[in-house]
């Protein structure tokens, strides 16, 4: 979970020393960070950035009485209260396209997008133009809509940070789930419980 922490801790910096060389400084610290999808991912985010003075709000499907975040029934309204809008929650037909123009107007010109969900929870045409356009500050895309295919015009922006959709790929991450497939099936041939069953 850190690898993904990480993830959108480059995105931020990277966008901050962009925005420093034209001329216009940013700061993580104090912004209000929305994160649609308050889930493991999500909630591991959450924890990291109030490290660094940065009020959370959320969306997910469910309010969730344990943490005491700000919820926001709709991304639209959890947008226009955020600096930073991170994506973090599962696709499904509910959340294809999740994030649509209006919410990235709502978001507006200072604010930046950050994907470490799935591509297509962002409608990618909108979200150039918007970046094209100047109607959000800047995205951090780990996660494309036609992966591997990237829309060509976010290679050539300066308020873009794009990875390869390898937020969880190092070294302890993939030992971890090295040691994970062989506890699960060690207690399978031996039959006991797995370690982390999939329910239906």
């Amino acid at each position: 979970m850190s690898t993904v922490f990480w993830l959108v801790l480059i995105c931020i910096s990277s966008l901050v020393v962009r925005a420093y060389v034209i001329n216009v400084i940013l700061q993580l610290g104090g912004k209000r960070v929305g994160i649609v999808g308050l889930g493991s991912i999500g909630s591991a985010i959450a924890k990291r950035l109030e490290a660094f003075g940065c009020p959370i709000l959320y969306h997910s499907r469910t309010r969730k009485p344990s943490v005491s975040y700000k919820y926001f029934g709709n991304v639209r309204d959890l947008a226009s209260e955020s600096d930073i809008l991170i994506i973090s929650c599962a696709l499904t037909a509910e959340t294809f396209h999740i994030i649509d123009k209006q919410v990235m107007l709502a978001v507006g010109r200072r604010g930046i997008i950050i994907n470490v969900g799935r591509g297509a929870l962002i409608d990618e045409k909108e979200l150039v133009k918007c970046l094209m356009q100047g109607e959000i500050a800047g995205a951090g895309l780990d996660v494309f809509e036609n992966e591997p295919v990237v829309p060509k015009e976010l290679f050539h922006m300066d308020n873009v940070v794009l990875s390869s959709h390898k937020a969880i790929a190092t070294p302890e991450s993939l030992r971890n789930l090295c040691d994970l497939v062989s506890a699960n099936l060690e207690a399978f041939f031996s039959n006991q419980p797995l370690v982390s069953p999939i329910s239906e």
